[in-house]
Order: structure tokens, then C-alpha cells, then sequence
């Protein structure tokens, strides 16, 4: 085996366990429908207080979301569905910049994928604070009457 050949299966071996799981988590929620009782554990945050954290409906969104139901997965949680959308794209970007991707590189006119993880990894501290911030303002905003048909 070459260098760059050994070289190519390092830089891949990261991206292909992150697949990996990834593909075992869906697997997972597709055996296991979030829609039947007991199929999953409930909530914890749920069970004590009574109220839907901002994750409660985010096995359903992602199941629907598999199944190709997207009204019914914006209906369960759409923080969860915007999550999804942005970890699968962050997550191609991050394939692409590993495999080298020249279709994407023509279609951009560069190294789209390298330039999409490199920004991540730059600002992946605000880029995290900012998704949790959404995620708690998405949380409370579905408690508000006029907005109780974000809830799940």
C-alpha cells in the first residue's frame, strides 16, 4: 500500500465512524417507530414537569424526516429538522474535504467542502452557542399560546 493510498484511508477512517453511527442511530428510529408507545423512553425533562423541552418530538421529526414526511417531522419538532438539515450538510462538507470531491469542486468553482470545514472548525464555538441559543428561545416560544403549534 502507498502513502497516499494509507494517507487516503486515515483522512477517511474519522468521517466513515461518524457515518457509521449515523447510520446506526437511523436504523435504529426506523426499527423502532417514535410513534407507538414505548418504543422509546420518555422524556425525563416531560415526566418531571409536565412540559415539552425543546428536544421533546425530535425522534418523531427525524423518523418522520426518514420516512419523507416533512410537514408531519416540522409539526413533531422543527429545531429538530433544522438540526438534521445542518448536521447532514456539515456533514458532507466534511466527507467531501476528506475525499476530495471534484464534482463539488467544479460545481462551486473551488474546494467547497474544505472551505465549508474549515470555517466550521474556525467558528465551531460560536457556530455551538448559537445553535443552543436557538434551541432554548425554539423552547420557549413553543410554550406561548400563539405558538402552540410548534409544540409536539
Amino acid at each position: 500500500m502507498g502513502v497516499a493510498v494509507a494517507s487516503r484511508t486515515a483522512s477517511l477512517r474519522a468521517p466513515a465512524l461518524v457515518g457509521a453511527g449515523g447510520v446506526a442511530l437511523a436504523a435504529a428510529l426506523l426499527l423502532r417507530d417514535p410513534d407507538q408507545p414505548g418504543a422509546w423512553p420518555r422524556c425525563p425533562f416531560l415526566a418531571l414537569t409536565g412540559v415539552p423541552c425543546p428536544g421533546c418530538g425530535g425522534l418523531r421529526a427525524v423518523h418522520d424526516l426518514m420516512t419523507g414526511d416533512v410537514v408531519a417531522a416540522l409539526s413533531s419538532n422543527a429545531w429538530a429538522v433544522l438540526t438534521a438539515v445542518l448536521c447532514v450538510g456539515t456533514y458532507a462538507a466534511w466527507l467531501a474535504s476528506r475525499v476530495g470531491a471534484p464534482r463539488a469542486d467544479r460545481w462551486w468553482g473551488g474546494r467547497a467542502g474544505a472551505c465549508a470545514t474549515a470555517w466550521l472548525s474556525a467558528h465551531a464555538t460560536v457556530v455551538a452557542a448559537v445553535w443552543a441559543a436557538g434551541l432554548v428561545v425554539f423552547g420557549v416560544l413553543r410554550l406561548l399560546p400563539p405558538l402552540s403549534v410548534l409544540r409536539p
